[in-house]
């Protein structure tokens, strides 16, 4: 196993115990509302988006419309849509894996990725390897889940905030492996004024552009001190 691989490896045990705990939890609601392995399996592999699948077991359940799930879809993970555009540095300039890397891009995923000193080490490798490894915990935690959700207790309170604390724990700690902390710092300050501007129900789309110009700004001052 060369450098790049271990080092994936290791970056992804970051994850692991977030993914199988958020999965299970999936799979347990998931069969609970009358949904197998099957569907718990091929949700994880396809969708592979946390937030968007715990809201799609409602959708399922209801019934609800094309648009309606197209819509939730596009509210929900709007914000792949941003942070991608933030790895298109790195991301294209691989040239195997680079459709799967892109799809399989989550908050966690971009969070190690982002900020990581990839010196010494093989940008193909790394980040296809860390992509499917944070992939494969998802869909383990996915099916063990729906196998046990019959026998597992499990609380759902309080579950919506999980994802969220798992990318901070992330966020913390590649916060500690820096020096410079100024784009997190304004990403902060930008989220905090739209918030009091557009109120919590609808600053997200214009936080996410806000950071998105930002870290543009940053990236084009940083070359141009570089030059």
């Amino acid at each position: 196993m060369d450098r790049s691989v271990k080092e994936a490896l290791r970056d992804s045990l970051k994850i692991l115990p977030g993914y199988l705990v958020l999965g299970i939890g999936f799979g347990v609601l998931l069969k609970a509302n009358g949904f197998g392995i099957l569907c718990a399996s091929a949700m994880s592999i396809f969708i592979y988006a946390g937030s968007m699948q715990y809201a799609a077991i409602d959708l399922l359940h209801t019934g609800a419309s094309l648009i309606s799930c197209f819509l939730m879809t596009v509210m929900v993970n709007i914000r792949h849509l941003f942070y991608g555009l933030g790895m298109r540095d790195k991301y294209q300039k691989l040239k195997r894996h680079r459709i799967y890397d892109i799809f399989a891009l989550t908050d966690e995923t971009f969070s190690l990725v982002c900020s990581k000193d990839m010196t010494g080490l093989d940008p193909e490798r790394y980040y296809f390897f860390l992509s499917l490894l944070d992939h494969l915990y998802w869909i383990a935690g996915s099916v063990i889940g729906s196998v046990f959700g019959d026998v597992l207790p499990f609380d759902t309170e309080g579950i919506e905030f999980s994802m969220t604390a798992l990318f901070l724990v992330v966020v913390l700690s590649q916060w500690e492996k820096t020096k410079d902390h100024t784009s997190v710092l304004l990403t902060v300050v930008i989220s905090v004024l739209c918030i009091l501007i557009f109120g919590r129900e609808r600053f997200l789309l214009p936080g996410m552009i806000g950071v998105v110009v930002m870290l543009e700004v940053l990236r084009r001052t940083k070359g141009e001190g570089d030059a």
